[in-house]
């Protein structure tokens, strides 16, 4: 391969002199015609993933991250004039360091060079270019903000947002040399990336291993001998598990994989262990299959044990025999799934319990497998189909042989070496009871954390409902929009922030000329806070929920219309100016009230910017679609405005399917404002949803009681009445 030769020539040569250092635009413009798209082909011949590359040689290196390309699925490469074309080869490739080479057969391409990633400086400007969900060759400047290790994996730490798509692209300095790949998005902070360093690229550049397209797709494939695949999906094999992901095209995006195992005669038994990456969705065993659309299914779905028969490939030909809850099966983690196949009965196991039995008859004989449903993610291990197989427990002595020798164990330091020379000889079944026995104490602790949590909340609920007690003019508004924020992080010191509002008023107040009228107050404030302190309206990442709480809008001085008001209003009352809170639909702002002449409205998400009633009007229409009408410019109270940030962060946590986050902000409206019907509705819901039945039971009859508006009364009874039934 002369373009590896010429690569590992140029890394023994003396490094040439440093170009000058160009403009953003002109980094971006020079590496742009050697930044290509990869392109990642799905068992449907649909496109299944979108990444970034960068050319590396002149005859069709490319450059990506291991995790774009992915493996055992054909790649192509689609350079910056258009052109597509295959990989033939992954010339060299690191999991670990998330690194990938591709080949494609092209010639003359314009490669970027690479820099020393090692004299890479924090503070140094960078460039990323990428192909950020879908947008190709979008440009975003920043900073190198550190140096990280993640997982082990030595990374450059950026400040710059990325997104999926930037993957595998190039991180460039002023020079336009490739100082990293862009690899992963922070996941504290939208503005925070990551990057390998371009100096990892460099050995697998000088010791290739490549691999032809033609094995490269046989990679984690199941063996055919095996298994049969039906309905698409992606099962894949890897270090003696089986794992599937991708929606299928069978009815409820069913995917089977059957064994081509020999069947016993009646009774027999088949058995496997299953993890689902998230309970709402459903994987386990299938047996009777005729290789099509008939077949038996026992699996988990939503933290529930399902038993279905599927007689065709629509809704009218599936039949869900039997659902029920089992405390023996563990969410989260791995559950062996087990059915007992008789003549004229079927008796369905989890983790050795049985959990349910059914006499349906309407399938008989077929093959045994594995099924996945909807978009699930699953990994299977341990798969059994004989006359009968062996129960998963230890016996019983080794089992209270192996308790009695753990018990002395010390909470600190290695394990000790005589107790594992004595647990050894009893291996596999002592590895079981450790295992659960860990598996227990974990579960305890997951219960304790939870019940920290349920005591912190009902503090902070306790206090905050304590502070909206009193009369309007005597609550603390920002002692109660600071509480929203300790809602979620119980290490919040609620005085230091109220002491440093202080200290901003009084820096305020120093400023000011003596007798200075609200005006110049006013206009001494909105110069502290919008061009001194540099608070602004958050744009880029509106919904993040550090936006809503008051402490982060002080610290990273962004916040949302409201939270900005909410500090707004607080400086205002310290400087002795009546500003009040306007509930524009869509957008809050706040309104001016001065002893004599006109109020005025202010925008304090736009700099703290006077705001025309006809300007109001114009936002209200563009957000909302309505006409402003007059009682949308009433002063509202301090325990609507908590009640409206309680309502943001209940939307932020609904957009991001965060359950327990909308039940506690649920709950926290309903201590500020108990009649809130539909507030009260919604936990009602949640709280079924988490298992909570007597507090469902709690506010279904609440509901029924007070028939408050804005809540469909036959949906509560409907509620009450599945309450009801689960009590039998």
């Amino acid at each position: 391969m002369p373009s590896l030769l010429l690569a590992a020539l140029l890394l023994a040569a003396d490094p040439p002199k440093a170009p000058p250092a160009r403009t953003v635009e002109e980094v971006a413009a020079a590496a742009r015609k050697s930044v290509v798209v990869v392109t990642v082909t799905g068992r449907d011949a649909k496109r299944k993933g979108l990444g970034t590359g960068f050319v590396l040689s002149a005859d069709g290196l490319i450059a990506t991250n291991f995790h774009v390309i992915d493996e055992g699925r054909p790649i192509a490469v689609e350079l910056a004039d258009g052109k597509r074309h295959d990989v033939t080869a992954v010339v060299a490739a690191d999991r670990n360091l998330d690194l990938a080479v591709l080949r494609i057969d092209a010639k003359g391409l314009t490669p970027l060079e690479l820099g020393d990633s090692d004299k890479l400086k924090d503070g140094q400007p960078v460039v990323a270019v990428g192909n950020p969900l879908g947008l190709r060759h979008s440009v975003v400047s920043g900073v190198v903000s550190g140096r990280r290790e993640i997982d082990g994996r030595p990374m450059i730490q950026v400040a710059i947002p990325l997104e999926r798509g930037n993957s595998g692209g190039p991180l460039l300095d002023l020079q336009g040399r490739v100082q990293g790949v862009l690899t992963i998005k922070s996941l504290v902070t939208a503005n925070l990336g990551f990057a390998v360093p371009a100096n990892a690229l460099k050995p697998l550049l000088a010791k290739p291993h490549p691999i032809p397209m033609s094995r490269w797709l046989t990679i984690g494939a199941l063996d055919p001998d095996e298994w049969a695949p039906l309905f698409g999906a992606r099962w894949r094999q890897r270090a003696g598990r089986i794992t599937v992901e991708g929606e299928g095209w069978g009815f409820g995006g069913r995917s089977l994989c059957l064994s081509k195992r020999p069947v016993p005669e009646k009774p027999f038994e088949a058995a496997v262990t299953v993890r689902l990456d998230d309970e709402a969705g459903a994987a386990g065993l299938v047996f009777h299959a005729d290789g099509k659309d008939r077949h038996y299914g026992f699996y988990p779905t939503g933290g529930r044990l399902r038993f279905v028969r599927f007689e065709g490939p629509d809704v009218l030909s599936w039949n869900i025999l039997r659902e029920v809850n089992s405390p023996q099966y563990h969410p989260g983690e791995w559950n062996t799934l087990k059915v007992h196949v008789e003549k004229d009965r079927i008796r369905c196991f989890v983790n050795d319990h049985l959990v349910l039995e059914s006499d349906d008859t309407g399938l008989t004989g077929g093959r045994v497998g594995l099924a996945k449903f909807r978009d699930t993610k699953a990994e299977f291990k341990g798969f059994q189909v004989a006359k009968q197989i062996a129960p998963l427990a230890p016996p019983a002595e080794v089992a209270r042989r192996v308790v009695k020798a753990v018990e002395a164990i010390a909470p600190h330091g290695p394990p000790n070496s005589g107790l594992v020379d004595r647990l050894a000889p009893d291996a596999p079944a002592s590895l079981a009871v450790l295992r659960e026995r860990a598996r227990l104490l974990e579960q305890q602790a997951a219960r304790l954390r939870e019940l920290a949590a349920a005591v912190h909340q009902k503090r902070v609920l306790g206090e905050l409902t304590k502070v909206l007690a009193g009369k309007e003019d005597d609550i603390d508004l920002l002692h109660a929009a600071l509480l929203i924020a300790k809602l979620d992080n119980d290490e919040l010191d609620v005085d230091l922030y109220r002491r440093d509002v202080d200290r901003m008023a009084k820096a305020v107040a120093a400023k000011l000329p003596q007798g200075a009228g609200d005006a110049a107050r006013l206009e001494a404030l909105r110069k502290y806070l919008f061009e001194e302190r540099g608070f602004h309206g958050s744009r880029g990442d509106y919904y993040n929920r550090s936006n809503s709480y008051l402490n982060e809008v002080i610290d990273d001085r962004e916040g949302l219309p409201i939270t900005l008001s909410v500090l707004y209003l607080e400086l205002a009352r310290r400087l002795g100016v009546k500003v009040v809170g306007i509930g524009l639909p869509g957008h809050f702002v706040v309104k001016h009230v001065p002893a004599k002449g006109e109020p005025r409205l202010i925008d304090v998400y736009d700099g703290a910017k006077p705001l025309s009633r006809e300007e109001a009007a114009k936002k209200v229409e563009a957000i909302t679609g309505e006409p402003l009408r007059d009682e949308h410019l009433a002063a509202v109270t301090k325990r609507a405005i908590i009640v409206r940030m309680l309502h943001n962060l209940l939307g932020v946590a609904r957009s991001e399917r965060d359950g327990k986050a909308m039940l506690r902000y649920a709950d926290a409206v309903v201590a500020v404002s108990p009649d809130a019907g539909p507030e009260r509705w919604m936990r009602a819901v949640l709280r079924y949803q988490s298992g909570d039945r007597d507090g469902a039971r709690a506010d279904a009859d609440w509901l029924l009681e007070h028939k408050p508006r804005g809540v469909d009364q036959e949906q509560v009874r409907g509620l009450r009445k599945v309450l009801d039934r689960m009590e039998r």
